[in-house]
């Protein structure tokens, strides 16, 4: 094996090790957006609605929206402003996710319908997030993997973060970087793997490595350069077990 491929094998390995890790830790969590417990359209709407709010604000914006029977493409298209506006008021900027929610309903229905939608290759569903009104990389990421079942990793603030904490991640800051660097460092991991691992990611984020982390219990404690730099290690730091096994995550 030369040099280079060394290094590849120990980035993929110490990555593989980080996500086993939340994996253990977090395992046991629910998540909002996988697809025992949400459909492909409340996810589609979802993370529309979760965009600069919080997932609680969002949740009952979709509750809403589902009341008044608009989680479907073509009755959001059909719906009145001041039914759609009020609909997600409580999820803030109501003009501007209503719009957003608008153009995402004239994207699923321009390519044949949701059905036509979620059975695009991954790469023409990107181009066609990313030609929509209000989706960005995240959020196109975020329904491609979710809604879509694409083996694609989302890529977020969490993520990054979590990961050069850690001291691992691409030599370059761009979102299809840190894209690239994480699936190819899980070259056998489907989506369901990559829908556990990015939930994971993101609960870890809120619950311990926040922006001032609480390093002390972390089960990445012993690998993170952040973690060694800022506490001394406990015997324990590494549990094998989830510390918030049982705690509803929303």
């Amino acid at each position: 094996m030369d040099r280079r491929s060394s290094v590849v094998g120990q980035r993929s390995d110490a990555v593989q090790d980080i996500l086993e890790r939340l994996d253990a830790a977090y395992g046991h969590e629910h998540w909002h957006w996988m697809p025992e417990h949400a459909s492909p359209m409340e996810i589609i709407v979802g993370a529309i609605l979760v965009q600069h709010t919080t997932w609680q604000n969002a949740e009952r914006a979709l509750h809403a929206m589902r009341d008044v029977g608009l989680l479907d493409a073509n009755a959001i298209i059909v719906a009145t402003d001041a039914t759609l506006v009020d609909a997600v008021r409580v999820s803030g900027t109501p003009n501007v996710k209503a719009r957003r929610l608008r153009a995402i309903a004239q994207t699923i229905i321009g390519a044949g319908g949701l059905d036509a939608t979620l059975a695009l290759p991954l790469e023409d569903l990107r181009i066609l997030l990313l030609a929509t009104h209000g989706v960005g990389r995240e959020t196109a990421d975020a329904i491609a993997l979710y809604a879509c079942a694409k083996r694609t990793f989302v890529i977020d603030a969490y993520t990054r973060r979590v990961f050069r904490r850690v001291g691992i991640g691409p030599e370059h800051d761009a979102h299809e970087d840190w894209r690239g660097f994480l699936e190819n460092a899980l070259p056998d991991a489907g989506v369901r793997t990559f829908q556990r691992y990015h939930a994971w990611i993101v609960l870890h984020a809120k619950t311990l490595c926040r922006t001032r982390p609480l390093c002390d219990p972390c089960p990445l404690l012993d690998a993170c350069e952040t973690g060694r730099a800022s506490t001394t290690p406990h015997a324990d730091a590494r549990p094998a077990a989830s510390v918030h096994a049982g705690r509803t995550a929303r």
